[in-house]
């Protein structure tokens, strides 16, 4: 059964992935909507439906690594190189560079999709792509759960999402919400109410 774009927005919203208010970003703007993509992940049985249908975006494609960036792309890599029954990695950021840990190897050579859960301005997974690179390995797509990037082309290979989201960004000092009386919360990993 193919996954929908009404089902995966129901997805989103039930499991609160896409959360409204009035939000501080790290970029120092506002939004009234932010996207925490890691919550899908909980919920496995969203997981297993989610991967696979982004493994159905690339099944007619030679792949023999699926690579994501850590964290965000940790379980995703996972549950797509599963659904393609190949092998499934990940990078992950030291001193401030993405690299293969863990005894991680990518053989020269090797067909290599590179997927993450939500992107942006696409900078982690361009890290990553960069990585596979240096190994000698060719990256032939990315693929990610949300597309936030605004349509902007940011690889050089095929890009496929499963949903693309635009949400408003507003800078601090034009913002309508704070015009309102609200006060901007900053969500994300650390959970800091400002």
């Amino acid at each position: 059964m193919m996954l929908t774009k009404e089902r995966l927005n129901e997805i989103l919203e039930r499991t609160g992935v896409l959360q409204h208010g009035h939000f501080l970003l790290s970029s120092g703007k506002h939004s009234n909507k932010y996207m925490q993509c890691a919550k899908i992940f909980q919920h496995p049985e969203c997981s297993v439906e989610i991967s696979k249908a982004l493994a159905e975006k690339f099944e007619s494609y030679d792949i023999d690594i699926v690579i994501g960036p850590a964290i965000g792309g940790i379980i995703l890599a996972y549950e797509v190189g599963r659904h393609l029954e190949v092998k499934a990695i990940f990078a992950e950021r030291e001193n401030g560079k993405m690299l293969l840990r863990r005894g991680f190897e990518i053989a020269r050579g090797s067909k290599v999709l590179v997927v993450e859960d939500v992107i942006t301005t696409g900078a982690s997974v361009k890290e990553v792509i960069d990585l596979v690179r240096s190994k000698g390995a060719e990256v032939i797509g990315v693929g990610s759960v949300v597309d936030r990037s605004g349509a902007r082309v940011l690889f050089d290979i095929p890009y496929k999402s499963l949903i693309r989201v635009e949400i408003d960004i507003y800078d601090p000092t034009n913002c309508p919400l704070c015009k309102e009386g609200s006060i901007p919360y900053k969500p994300g990993s650390r959970d800091l109410n400002i």
